[in-house]
């Protein structure tokens, strides 16, 4: 039994020794990436702003077309809504004439006098208050 405690603790320090060797090659690994970053890190960097500035310019050439685009499409639609309110005055007043001049008919058929009438009427009453005024001012 003595042989097999001493093989399994020769087991053990031959795992022991991969695992220190492996942990050894990571942490030689870090510091292999650490010093490529601190030397090459700043051209690295610089890589990166060219790149991210590069995509800004095409992202703002994009958004700068569609608000353009978009812009265009808001002043036709103003143009198009002008035209139609021109149109729709138009028509309003029309139906406004007509129906005026049917309210008109109507009230004169039950004998109630225009505007018209009764400013025509006025002038003639003041004419009459004139004549009679010079009339009877003549001894």
């Amino acid at each position: 039994m003595a042989k097999i405690n001493l093989k399994q603790k020769d087991d053990a320090q031959g795992t022991l020794g991969e695992v220190r060797s492996y942990a050894r090659r990571i942490w030689l690994a870090g510091l292999g990436a650490y010093a490529r970053v601190g030397q090459e890190g700043s051209e690295y960097i610089k890589e990166l702003v060219k790149a991210g500035e590069s995509v800004e310019k095409r992202g703002k050439k994009t958004l700068d077309k569609k608000l353009d685009a978009a812009n265009h499409q808001i002043d036709e639609a103003g143009e198009e809504v002008s035209r139609v309110r021109g149109k729709v005055e138009v028509q309003l007043d029309k139906i406004e004439k007509a129906f005026d001049a049917r309210v008109a008919r109507g009230l004169n058929r039950l004998g109630i006098p225009s505007k018209h009438d009764v400013e025509a009427l006025s002038i003639k009453l003041e004419q009459l208050h004139e004549l009679l005024e010079r009339t009877s001012r003549k001894p």
